[in-house]
């Protein structure tokens, strides 16, 4: 397979600049490897999501996440030095009022992140403004929230799926888009409505998830796309590799191998000269 060719560094605008041009390919990094890798993969932008919590931290969900556990992983990622736009979610309770929004959007700015993502629509758009208006490119987030999933009983549901439910969805996507949001990413979102809001939104990119083919782009979770965490794979996700299940298979080879060699140097021992 051929390498990809090197593509510019990318901004917030060059992402925005593909809406109706060419779909945004993005996926989660937590960790310098994997950032250099998507980099060198052509990942036009890179999310250090909150998802880090289950897929490196071995927590139940995203709501254990804490601004520290973001800030560590986003300098790991930056030191990649990506050509990719880099952007980091404000994890749990970190944006519960616009003077927290903009401190904590400042401290992911001075990390390295180039953009900053937050769960929500129209109950969020005072922190929303208060970080554009402090210069901070921000993404938002609507469908499936993961850090309001224990509110919903543990249970990750479409949305959208009702006329309400349509019509709340595509306002709080026009109002994220009139605050100046360069993009957003919709999380199980019901496809027809998904289509939509991408439809409507005329300075907006759509980044999918679980949302049909219609976006402007699709993320997944890395460790999801190349079978990292095995334990568990969505139902829209068809996994590429089986990295997780070939690093166990590996490694237990390994064991025996080295199990193997010290039961042959006790026979060696055990032979008379």
């Amino acid at each position: 397979m051929p390498s990809p060719q090197p593509m510019e560094r990318q901004t917030p605008e060059s992402i925005r600049s593909s809406k109706g041009r060419r779909p945004v390919a993005a996926l989660t990094a937590y960790d310098h490897p994997t950032a250099r890798l998507l980099d060198e993969a052509g990942v036009p932008m890179i999310l250090v999501g909150d998802s880090l919590g289950m897929v490196v931290l071995g927590h139940p969900d995203t709501t254990h996440v804490t601004m520290d556990d973001m800030r560590h992983h986003l300098r790991a990622v930056v030191r990649a030095n990506t050509r990719a736009l880099v952007g980091c979610d404000l994890p749990f309770r970190s944006y519960e009022d616009p003077g927290q929004a903009l401190a904590n959007a400042r401290l992911l700015a001075s990390e390295g992140a180039g953009f900053v993502k937050a769960e929500g629509g129209r109950e969020i758009l005072p922190q929303a403004k208060a970080i554009l208006a402090d210069g901070i490119p921000f993404c938002g987030h609507l469908g499936m929230l993961p850090q309001h999933v224990l509110e919903e009983g543990g249970k990750y549901r479409v949305k959208g799926r009702d006329d309400e439910g349509r019509v709340r969805l595509v306002e709080d996507a026009l109002a994220l888009e009139e605050a100046g949001a360069f993009a957003c990413v919709l999380e199980l979102v019901a496809p027809p409505v998904a289509a939509e809001i991408t439809r409507r939104c005329q300075s907006m990119v759509t980044i999918g998830i679980g949302s049909g083919p219609d976006c402007d782009g699709q993320i997944l979770v890395t460790p999801d796309l190349v079978g990292g965490f095995p334990w568990f794979t969505p139902r829209f996700v068809k996994p590429r590799l089986r990295t997780g299940a070939d690093i166990r298979d590996a490694v237990a080879r390994w064991v025996s191998e080295v199990a193997g060699k010290a039961s042959d140097d006790k026979n060696d021992q055990a032979c008379p000269p």
